[in-house]
């Protein structure tokens, strides 16, 4: 038990979590394509770009697991709630990963809309908390997200989006701050039955990363996904059901030395 516990305080002090920006939740969905979602135009955009949350065209709520590398310690777990309003969606997400001795939240409010027929805008508020145990305490901070979509000609989708860009401080010791994500993507789709998807994350104080992937639909009501990411190189598969309303996304990703995680989400749509 001291030995996991060893573990999981080796991975966490070290950024566990491998850049990957632990107040985020992509979704299942996008984590079968690699990770690839600012094109994404769901309810998970709540998560990858505020902007195409001003595509949904009904109330729709979903939830999320991620199970890290098989670690119940090292889990994520979000949901989000959609509200179309005329050309615009207000949202609502939630975000938590970690356990009892170290967690870290993200509570967002957000705002998308439609500005003409081909370009979305989106803007998120957020409030962070991150708990250490053993006497170290709480600290809560406040950011935001903003997001870009565009569709520059039939089937292409471009988007940009900027996580924390006023650089939020988690503590004043060695002035250590959240995160500032920069990601630039595009999205095509060859057909109902195929898209592909490809993007580029950037750290403001990290290297590059390239995330691609694809969706094929054999029939409109099952979705095969695969994708890899680099920094470390990671591979992902999963698979989609469209049962109406419904949808559940699985997907499992690959990390060349600790192993596999595994990933579900569930969706649903209210109204027509």
């Amino acid at each position: 038990m001291r030995l996991q516990s060893f573990f999981i305080f080796f991975l966490l002090s070290t950024g566990t979590c491998f850049s990957q920006n632990e107040y985020s939740s992509q979704g299942a969905r996008v984590t079968g394509m690699g990770k690839a979602g600012v094109c994404s135009k769901d309810t998970w955009s709540a998560f990858n770009n505020q902007a195409g949350l001003a595509h949904q065209k009904t109330i729709s709520a979903g939830i999320y697991y991620e199970n890290r590398f098989l670690l119940k310690e090292l889990s994520t777990k979000a949901f989000c709630v959609t509200l179309p309003i005329k050309k615009s969606t207000l949202a609502i997400s939630a975000n938590s990963f970690g356990y009892s001795l170290f967690s870290k939240n993200k509570f967002g409010i957000a705002f998308a809309k439609m500005l003409g027929e081909t370009f979305s805008v989106g803007i998120q508020a957020d409030y962070f908390t991150t708990y250490v145990g053993e006497n170290y305490g709480k600290s809560r901070n406040i950011s935001a997200e903003i997001g870009m979509l565009y569709q520059p000609v039939k089937n292409l989708d471009i988007a940009f989006h900027i996580f924390n860009p006023t650089r939020a401080k988690l503590s004043h010791y060695n002035d250590e701050r959240i995160n500032t994500n920069l990601k630039l993507g595009a999205a095509y789709k060859f057909s109902d039955k195929l898209l592909i998807v490809a993007e580029t994350e950037k750290e403001i104080s990290g290297k590059m990363e390239f995330k691609s992937g694809l969706e094929y639909l054999p029939v409109k009501e099952f979705a095969i996904r695969v994708g890899m990411h680099t920094k470390p190189s990671i591979l992902s598969f999963g698979f989609g059901l469209y049962l109406n309303k419904l949808k559940i996304d699985i997907a499992s990703t690959l990390h060349p030395q600790l192993g596999i995680s595994s990933h579900a989400g569930i969706s649903y749509g209210f109204g027509n």
